[in-house]
């Protein structure tokens, strides 16, 4: 294509030099498809294994070659006082579209020079470059110099994933596992009853809460309705001896107990302290567990019978086992893999990361079937040891994304069908109502990566030698209060559902209106 920057410009008709509207448009086109690749000075350091800070130098020619593009793609159409669109003469047009093309120039020239450092320097992008596009200048002579900063996936080797030895729990689901767990269906069907004695094991206590530290006031509750489970688990805090500490209390009476503050706490100050929480109870409740009646078993689920019923808890359980075979293997396979990556990750990337392994979290529990107080209790565990279960969760993560990468393993919209049709069917809500909640808590992306593991992880497992150990089904143990916090109020990350669409295999408060799934 001829440089037009040489053609005479004094022919006002544009009529010499110029060409036809069809031509200068079809040869941008070709140009466009051709473009060649930039001519970069780029220097990169490496502050830590993920980070990348990037100096990248755009020469002169490819600065010109930009703007004789975009002003070869204007002329055509371009309004210039005085002429015919697409008549102006180039060096009128030039002198009053420059600003307005120059901003355009930048910006791809940014957007064109970081994809090209991407591919020339097999960077891994797990976020946004930090451009500040408005203090980037674009000069009439000379280079564009400019510096970002950027998130990159860690470099490492690959370690050897298949062959590994895993060890698994295996047991068979027995009619007294079923008996359990329908007794507790049938207690949360049930109804609170005032107890006028001393509070035992699994009733339930209304009660006041003050957490005080060195004798301060830090947090102050009213009204809280706590199991006596042998542990109470909140936002930032665990209360080991929970429920032997309020054994036997009464009405009207006052006990302190001694609460671990989370090393993940909002106030640093109290991280892995002890801080006293006191407990003043003004009601003792039990449970009177509900009768198996028509009635019942179809609110339940459209239970024919018992029988049904039974048969949809075998199911829960059965498939609740195969969520902790999974989880064991996953765990096994994290450790194996993550071994040796020692890569240091920057705090920013921590803290960004947490509430999407939360999220992560909740989405897997909920399409294996767990209850909304089980997924609760996990969540502040979660909260309680962030930084080091999401360091490790990214770490795996990198992994196992490069293992999907080798292997060609990737999400179609019938993978995000089949998933969401598992968690909606868990929850007796609508495919269509979950898309929704995902989408507009911007779960979408978590849930293709969660598939795209998932489908590495049979993969490995699929590569995998088993040894089998015993297992027991877990009793709830921890009672969990994810709006109680040593430091504070807090909001739940978990993804809003109503009760009606949770499907507890146990779980939840007496009283409470559940289905079963």
């Amino acid at each position: 294509m001829s440089d037009q920057t040489d053609r005479p410009d004094d022919d006002l008709t544009g009529a010499t030099g110029e060409l036809p509207a069809e031509t200068a448009s079809a040869e941008a086109s070709n140009e466009a498809e051709e473009q060649p690749k930039l001519q970069l000075q780029v220097e990169i350091n490496k502050p830590s294994a993920c980070e990348r800070r990037i100096v990248v130098r755009v020469s002169r020619e490819d600065i010109d070659r930009y703007f004789n593009k975009e002003f070869s793609e204007l002329m055509p159409e371009a309004h210039v006082p005085g002429f015919r669109p697409g008549r102006a003469p180039r060096r009128l047009v030039e002198k009053q579209f420059r600003k307005q093309i120059g901003e355009k120039v930048k910006t791809q020239l940014l957007y064109d020079s970081v994809e090209q450092i991407n591919a020339d320097y097999h960077l891994t992008p797990i976020s946004e470059p930090s451009i500040d596009i408005d203090a980037v200048q674009l000069p009439d002579e000379g280079e564009m110099v400019y510096e970002f900063e950027i998130e990159v996936r860690p470099e490492f080797d690959l370690p050897q994933w298949k062959g590994l030895k895993l060890r698994v729990p295996q047991r068979e689901v027995t009619d007294a596992d079923i008996d359990y767990h329908l007794k507790r269906l049938l207690e949360n069907r049930g109804r609170l009853v005032p107890h006028n004695g001393p509070a035992e094991a699994e009733d339930y206590v209304v009660c006041d809460i003050v957490f005080r530290h060195e004798g301060k006031e830090l947090a102050r509750y009213k009204d809280e309705m706590l199991r006596l489970l042998p542990k109470l688990s909140i936002v930032d805090a665990e209360i080991e001896d929970f429920g032997s500490g309020l054994a036997g209390v009464t009405a009207g009476e006052s006990r302190t107990l001694s609460a671990r503050v989370a090393p993940s706490a909002s106030n640093e100050a109290l991280r892995g302290q002890q801080v006293d929480a006191e407990f003043h109870v003004h009601e003792v409740k039990r449970v009177e567990a509900a009768a198996v009646t028509p009635a019942l078993l179809e609110e339940m689920g459209s239970f024919g019978s018992e029988a049904e019923l039974r048969d949809a808890i075998r199911d829960s359980l059965t498939n609740q086992l195969k969520y902790r075979q999974r989880q064991a293997a996953r765990e096994q396979i994290s450790a194996l893999l993550t071994e040796a990556a020692d890569w240091e990750l920057p705090p920013q990337l921590l803290a960004r990361q947490t509430a999407r392994e939360l999220h992560r979290a909740v989405l897997d529990l909920q399409s294996s079937g767990f209850s909304e107080d089980e997924i609760l209790a996990h969540e502040n565990k979660l909260r309680r040891n962030a930084g080091e279960m999401v360091a490790a969760a990214l770490k795996e993560h990198f992994i196992l994304e490069r293992v999907a990468e080798e292997e060609k393993i990737t999400v179609d919209e019938r993978d995000f069908e089949d998933e969401i049709r598992t968690i909606a069917s868990r929850q007796n809500v609508s495919p269509r109502r979950i898309r929704a909640q995902l989408e507009k808590a911007g779960g979408m992306d978590v849930l293709s990566n969660q598939i795209v593991e998932r489908k590495v992880v049979d993969l490995i497992m699929e590569n995998a030698q088993y040894e089998h150990i015993p297992f027991e089904f877990p009793r709830r143990t921890e009672e969990a209060a994810s709006h109680i916090s040593v430091c504070g109020a807090v909001v739940s990350e978990i993804p809003e559902a109503t009760s009606a669409e949770a499907a507890p295999a146990e779980g939840g408060r007496p009283g409470e209106p559940r289905r079963f799934g």
